[in-house]
């Protein structure tokens, strides 16, 4: 099993920037394939973007790409988000997720999630 805590949501006005960070514990072998979702009111799911287990590559989202960054600490087994230029549009709940089956960002299927934190972006 694996427990994923995120924190680092809020409030930030238009053009600003976040950094959301996601704490992994309960994997014993590689660092697993991981993504970053949000899921805004009335709104499906999105994968905004994700980083894999075999060699580190990422994806974004076209929504987020060029103004969002994924990485990884290894040694404080936590991902990051760093979120700049934020819109009002990217205000959702953000939710990271790991998935150890995949070594690749290719698949679809999540199998542990943590709690979500909410992004504001408001003036």
């Amino acid at each position: 099993q694996l427990l994923l805590v995120e924190s680092g949501g809020g409030l930030v006005q238009p053009g600003g920037s976040l950094r959301l960070s996601c704490a992994v514990s309960g994997f014993t072998l590689k660092y697993p394939t991981m993504g970053w979702f949000r899921q805004a009111p009335g709104k499906e799911r999105e994968r905004v973007s994700c980083i894999s287990s075999s060699d580190g590559s990422t994806y974004y989202a076209d929504s987020v790409k060029g103004r969002f960054t994924v990485s990884r600490d290894n040694g404080k087994k936590t991902m990051y988000l760093q979120m700049n230029s934020l819109k009002p549009e990217d205000t959702a709940v953000y939710y990271c997720a790991a998935a150890p089956r995949y070594r690749t960002c290719q698949g679809n299927t999540y199998d542990f999630w943590g709690q979500g934190t909410q992004v504001t972006v408001s003036s």
